[in-house]
């Protein structure tokens, strides 16, 4: 499909099919109302490509997760003593586990 719009030509690259369109905001809605929750609890949270992180969760909007992390001196990516309060934002539909854990 080529679009003619204000002078530059558009060509559409990947449009998601309805059904799946409708099957990700299922998904993102569900994990949203489970976050909401579960909010100010530990959780441990695994994403698609394997990353795992461990925090409370502060807040859940727009399809955002926002994860306080815990130890965040061992996570991949930041350095000891460099960071306070790190808010790890999260893509609700890349969210592969997302653990409850009790201390």
């Amino acid at each position: 499909m080529s679009i003619q719009h204000s002078g530059h030509q558009e060509q559409t690259l990947y449009q998601a099919e309805p059904n799946m369109t409708h099957n990700i905001k299922s998904v993102r809605d569900h994990i949203h109302h489970l976050c909401g929750q579960h909010a100010n609890q530990l959780v441990r949270v695994e994403t698609l490509d394997g990353d795992v992180f461990e925090g409370t969760i502060m807040h859940c909007e727009k399809g955002i997760l926002y994860l306080s992390l815990s130890g965040y001196e061992n996570q991949r990516g930041f350095s000891p003593g460099y960071y306070n309060n790190v808010i790890l934002p999260l893509v609700l539909f890349e969210l592969l586990v997302i653990t409850l854990l009790y201390t």
